[in-house]
């Protein structure tokens, strides 16, 4: 059934205009992004699949190479779902701007939204000025972590040219259990005292999960 078949009171963009984006489920809003579905389906059954089958997490962590593999979506549409989960990151990075990280629980509001739902641990850096806010953050590694792959050459090279005054380490578990490992635990030791070396303060090593974080120093 295409949607111009449907009654107005049930379209998803006419919803929108009476009652507000709020009402409106996760398909219909992702309906109303991709606009049009296809000759098999129209775009709510579509939206449907895709968040039934991908869930909302995997999907926002897909390139536009994998989304167009999925049945249904061309390059148009991929770079559709892109835009709006890039869009989403930074509105949830703008109001983090000019906030000073002062708790593991601000690192873990701030790296959340990007980490949450990858498949894969991400080692990322935060570099702080001297109110503790976010200068820059950098992936400096992607995929199991290990003291070879995690080398304080990588870590503190964007520090040093950024002139942060501290940092923040923090990686993701993908499984969404925040206990340390045994490595983390190597690792953390490692960059710590590699700071004291070079004067740029480790403030802490946050593990973030789907809900919530384990911080080394707290």
């Amino acid at each position: 059934m295409k949607i111009k078949d449907f009654p107005s009171e049930n379209r998803p963009r006419e919803r929108l205009e009476k009652q507000g984006a709020a009402v409106l489920s996760d398909a219909e809003l992702l309906a109303v992004i991709l606009k049009t579905g296809n000759k098999k389906e129209n775009v709510i059954d579509m939206s449907n699949r895709l968040i039934s089958k991908y869930g909302i997490d995997k999907l926002s962590f897909c390139s536009l190479k994998e989304l167009q593999e999925i049945n249904g979506i061309g390059k148009a549409k991929a770079s559709q779902i892109l835009a709006l989960f890039e869009f989403n990151k930074r509105h949830n990075l703008a109001k983090q701007n000019g906030k000073p990280i002062k708790s593991a629980k601000d690192v873990f509001e701030y790296a959340s939204s990007k980490l949450n739902g990858a498949d894969k641990e991400h080692f990322m850096i935060l570099h702080l000025d001297t109110r503790n806010r976010v200068i820059k953050d950098e992936i400096v590694s992607v995929g199991t972590l290990n003291s070879s792959l995690i080398h304080p050459r990588e870590v503190f090279k964007s520090a040093i040219k950024e002139s942060a005054n501290a940092i923040i380490l923090v990686h993701n578990h993908p499984s969404g259990d925040t206990e340390p490992s045994q490595e983390d635990h190597e690792i953390t030791e490692r960059l710590f005292d590699a700071g004291e070396l070079l004067s740029i303060k480790v403030l802490d090593h946050v593990i973030v999960g789907k809900e919530g974080y384990y911080s080394f120093k707290e």
